[in-house]
């Protein structure tokens, strides 16, 4: 069988995004970095076509994930055109995330590729020399290999000099490359000005729900101020879903942003204050009197699900709503699950969105939808807990302890609640 005239570029995300790291904000950190994933890889395969004249048959991209479980970047590369996405796994020792498996997954492809003659030229994207013997096996089998180097800060070396040396052919990725689809979060003058954070997130962060009065214990507030919640809401967690928008949840075509005359209104310290019910003065202790108990507080775990702590319990009409679950037949639940895999990129804001939607077309009574409205900004504990779960599903876990990060869980209340507003005015009752 003749070899294939084609290209194929082999990425180590590791090196790629952290040297890109150090050259635009001054650390090899990916968290130091904003990344436009589909122009990364429409560049990739612009430059590997140009550079190799072959058409181009894939790009494989090869990182790290805690469990090998995918992470919201990663289900975005895996459904784009000519992407396929292979994971090792990443470990934490000393403080420090290390890659494991990435370098052994890399040489398995590139020599597989080489000795079934399924391309003419190999385009490598790494640095680590521990490559250099998978190099070496694929030019044997007549595959030229293409080594892109990422431009090193400060004139520094960032490849392995064997590797640089037995490549046939070498390129630098440089700063205006690179700049095209990444950029710096915190540099200043790379970027534009945030946008005004989404009031919802902003109202969800400075009223967490074991603060919250009931709903008929709330008085109107004033005038929206987003000057504490909405600092609080710039987190790292409320990604835009290509996730390139500055934090905070961004301001697209999707936000309430855009429809303010629907936006909840953002509450101050002064209203929270108003919303919490009064303390009372102690009485004095009788024999039969029961000991006070604590707030209700939802807490949030990957075996446990929520959990429920002693205090108020909820009405009986919203502890009966039914769950996503419920609602759901084996069929939609068959097509749910190929929609996360395909479609669903994973940002937690989008994560809200889509349980929502699912659920609001699946909700057989509007009535239900009504009640749920007037418990903003909670959501009922059975349909958190579930939500959660589902939020599980996209990687969204803090590993150090297997929860859900604080801004991440706050983003995906967000999206649910953008979901159901619209819903619920269209079944308002309407004013006499």
């Amino acid at each position: 069988m003749g070899r294939v005239e084609r290209c194929v570029v082999l990425v180590d995300a590791g090196y790629l995004l952290g040297a890109a790291a150090s050259l635009l904000a001054g650390e090899p950190s990916r968290s130091r970095i904003a990344v436009d994933h589909a122009a990364l890889i429409q560049g990739l395969r612009e430059r590997a076509e140009q550079d190799t004249r072959r058409a181009l048959l894939r790009i494989y991209w090869f990182d790290g994930a805690p469990d090998r479980v995918p992470q919201p970047d990663h289900r975005r590369l895996r459904v784009m055109s000519r992407v396929t996405v292979r994971l090792g796994a990443l470990t934490r020792s000393d403080g420090r995330w290390a890659q494991k498996g990435v370098d052994a997954a890399m040489h398995a492809e590139l020599t597989e590729l080489a000795r079934n003659r399924a391309c003419s030229d190999i385009v490598l994207v790494t640095g680590d020399g521990d490559l250099l013997p998978g190099m070496m096996a694929a030019k044997e089998h007549g595959v030229a290999v293409h080594l892109w180097a990422v431009q090193a800060a400060g004139g520094d070396y960032n490849q392995s000099e064997d590797l640089v040396a037995e490549a046939d052919e070498r390129r630098v990725l440089d700063r205006a490359w690179i700049t095209r689809a990444v950029r710096a979060r915190d540099a200043a003058g790379t970027h534009a000005a945030p946008p005004v954070p989404r009031p919802e997130i902003a109202a969800i962060l400075s009223a967490p729900p074991s603060e919250l009065a009931p709903p008929a214990a709330r008085a109107d507030p004033e005038p929206a101020r987003t000057e504490g919640a909405g600092h609080r809401a710039a987190g790292p967690a409320t990604r835009h879903r290509n996730g390139t928008a500055p934090a905070g949840g961004g301001n697209g075509s999707d936000g309430a942003g855009d429809h303010p005359e629907r936006a909840r209104p953002v509450p101050t310290p002064k209203d929270l204050a108003a919303l919490r019910p009064p303390t009372p003065h102690p009485a004095p202790p009788t024999p039969s009197a029961p000991p006070p108990q604590p707030a209700a507080t939802l807490r949030w775990s990957s075996d446990k699900g929520w959990v429920d702590r002693p205090g108020p319990a909820e009405p009986p009409e919203i502890a009966v709503l039914p769950t996503l679950a419920q609602l759901t037949s084996a069929e939609q639940r068959w097509a749910d699950r190929e929609e996360d895999i395909t479609t669903v990129g994973g940002d937690p804001y989008e994560v809200g969105q889509v349980f929502a939607r699912r659920w609001l077309d699946r909700l057989p009574h509007a009535t239900d939808l009504t009640r749920l409205s007037a418990l903003y900004p909670r959501v009922p504990h059975r349909i958190d807990g579930e939500l959660l779960r589902y939020a599980a599903r996209f990687g969204l876990l803090a590993h150090k302890d297997d929860q859900i990060d604080e801004h991440d869980r706050y983003a995906i209340r967000a999206g649910f609640w953008r979901e159901v507003d619209p819903k619920a005015a269209e079944h308002a009752p309407a004013a006499e």
